[in-house]
């Protein structure tokens, strides 16, 4: 059985795995597929991608010092979710129901509500609200060039027992 990693900004990750969020909000990624985006795993693991300006589309955290992962480097992976609902939103009342459970910016929010593309139209953005369990110790994996590309879905391999 496949394991599902799911890319999500570092700084994300770190106030989801800190209770600080307890939702994803996800319109969709370049390599989606035809289809384009959907909540298809209700079980993941958070994996961390770096990106230079991330502090720019959130309310709190920091960037980190390097722009991408480079093969070979130690990705800590620390954070297992379930899905405990996902659905689409399609009014932007909705999407303001949320505000108070997640770090982006109101604005990064409301880009990627209008955005149209991969099966997704404006007016809309997919939503999963999350448990999360925090790993006893970091999982690490070796970064390779299969995780990185605008997607949101990884297969990773087994994790340590």
């Amino acid at each position: 059985m496949p394991v599902n990693g799911f890319k999500e900004w570092d700084v994300v990750c770190e106030a989801i795995g800190n209770g600080r969020q307890d939702v994803i909000f996800r319109k969709g990624g370049i390599h989606e597929g035809r289809e384009g985006f959907s909540f298809k795993h209700k079980n993941f693991y958070l994996f961390p991608t770096l990106f230079h300006a991330q502090e720019d589309y959130v309310t709190e955290g920091s960037a980190p010092v390097r722009s991408e992962w480079q093969v070979g480097d130690a990705v800590e992976i620390k954070f297992l979710c379930k899905a405990t609902k996902a659905v689409t939103l399609t009014t932007w009342e909705e999407v303001l129901a949320y505000q108070d459970r997640h770090i982006w910016t109101e604005q990064t929010i409301r880009d990627r509500f209008d955005w149209e593309g991969k099966g997704m139209h404006t007016g809309s953005i997919h939503i999963a609200e999350l448990s999360v369990q925090k790993l006893e110790k970091p999982w690490v994996l070796s970064y390779e060039k299969k995780y990185g590309g605008c997607r949101s879905w990884l297969e990773l391999p087994d994790p340590p027992l």
